[in-house]
């Protein structure tokens, strides 16, 4: 089956249970953290920028309810999604699929006016595949390491080429205009400036939208390198048998993947050791060089999404890290800050080599009393080799969406989303993600 037929033939009773099933935990994470993400400074600013730039009636702003264009819509949504890293992810792609594709898939079906549940999750699942495909091809074939945003784009193409029913000549097009003008920006810049671009999820989903127009309406593109180059047609064999969205990541904290093994290793020490803040005299990490860049000591919400001095210390005062410990006040606690000054990161051989299929780290605490105390070689939770249950994701999502919408939307929102499967029509969630926070 080649790529293009993946997009326009695949349907929802050709999907396996577990792929659906996976395909609703991906939908009600991301999507919660949408919501959570609504409340910072960066949702402000894209939802007015997109209001003035992306005029129209086609979709709506999440948390927001202004209507805008399609492309303008999947911009601020998926930003949205970024501001708040918490989102899902895949450990090849070194980064994320659906904090663009959804956002742009839902965007295309308001615009057309489809509100299909079966297709939704069909899309989904395509758009997972797609984007891990290319994400994975792209690292395969590029010098450098680019944000999401560039197979964000791809994917999202692909996903307006089947909701507008282009051809597949239209739909070769669409992917090559959205792979030439996705954002082919450079993730270690972020890592080591922290600023709110983040993984330009949001760029690469208004490209993709955008792609799919211009493709309807004659416009062509380059061809898809990362699609077509016959040395890269590995990445695409098994499209339709192995399914890549049952391979994502669950994040539970809403920091940096990469920092978050870190920040596992200090809770298990507190609970193991029954270590306090006050007990620390040193923090020594060690993990794989991208993680070692992620050395912020940060004075804003960017820049502690990317710190693993910053992530670990709030694992160490908090137990957890959750929205509040990155946002407002969180920000100037002194204990976190006191802590996370005394971390010094060293990479290792073992974990270099290990990355990005693996990501390690190993944490010792060096007590003012003269005792180390040594955490195991740890990983986040939530691989897919170790999934988390669905408890987990269910209780994540009320976690970032009650105390912005209170309990009653986020639990009406979560029985329809957890009930896909059965429905036929989804204009009822898409509405409830027009609700104002």
């Amino acid at each position: 089956m080649t790529s293009i037929d993946f997009i326009h033939d695949t349907t929802f009773e050709s999907l396996p249970k577990p792929t659906i099933k996976e395909a609703v935990r991906c939908f009600v994470d991301t999507l919660g953290v949408a919501v959570g993400g609504s409340q910072t400074l960066v949702a402000h600013i894209i939802h007015n920028h997109a209001a003035r730039q992306f005029g129209g009636d086609a979709a709506t702003l999440w948390q927001d309810g202004r209507r805008v264009s399609a492309a303008g819509a999947a911009l601020a949504n998926a930003m949205t999604i970024d501001s708040l890293d918490a989102h899902d992810g895949h450990k090849l792609t070194k980064g994320h699929v659906g904090c663009g594709v959804l956002p742009g898939l839902i965007a295309m079906m308001e615009a057309e006016g489809k509100a299909d549940a079966p297709e939704l999750l069909t899309s989904i699942v395509i758009g997972y595949e797609i984007g891990t495909r290319a994400g994975i091809a792209l690292h395969a074939s590029a010098c450098d390491y680019h944000t999401s945003g560039a197979w964000i784009a791809l994917a999202t193409a692909a996903l307006g080429a089947r909701q507008l029913g282009l051809t597949q000549a239209q739909t070769r097009e669409a992917v090559g205009i959205a792979e030439y003008h996705g954002p082919r920006s450079q993730m270690m810049r972020c890592i080591d400036a922290p600023t709110m671009v983040k993984d330009g999820s949001g760029w690469g989903a208004m490209a993709g939208v955008s792609a799919a127009y211009l493709a309807q309406d004659g416009f062509t593109g380059a061809p898809a390198i990362t699609m077509e180059d016959p040395d890269l047609a590995g990445f695409w064999d098994d499209l339709g048998q192995n399914w890549y969205v049952e391979q994502q990541y669950i994040k539970l904290y809403p920091v940096c993947r990469w920092a978050q093994p870190a920040a596992e290793g200090a809770m298990a020490l507190v609970r193991d050791h029954g270590v306090t803040p006050d007990q620390i005299a040193q923090i020594k990490v060690e993990s794989f060089h991208e993680a070692k860049r992620l050395n912020a000591i940060p004075t804003n919400t960017e820049q502690a999404q990317y710190s693993l001095p910053f992530s670990l210390a709030t694992a160490l005062v908090h137990g957890t890290i959750g929205v509040r410990e990155v946002t407002g006040d969180g920000l100037a606690d002194k204990v976190v800050l006191d802590l996370a000054s005394m971390v010094e990161i060293s990479e290792t051989d073992a974990f270099n080599a290990a990355f990005p299929a693996r990501r390690f780290a190993r944490v010792h605490l060096l007590l003012k009393d003269g005792r180390t105390v040594s955490s195991e070689t740890t990983e986040a939770q939530g691989d897919p080799e170790n999934k988390v249950s669905d408890q987990v994701i269910w209780d994540k999502f009320g976690a970032l969406t009650t105390p912005v919408l209170g309990p009653d939307w986020a639990q009406s929102f979560l029985t329809n989303a957890r009930a896909l499967p059965e429905q036929s029509c989804v204009a009822d969630l898409f509405a409830q993600m027009a609700v104002k926070g």
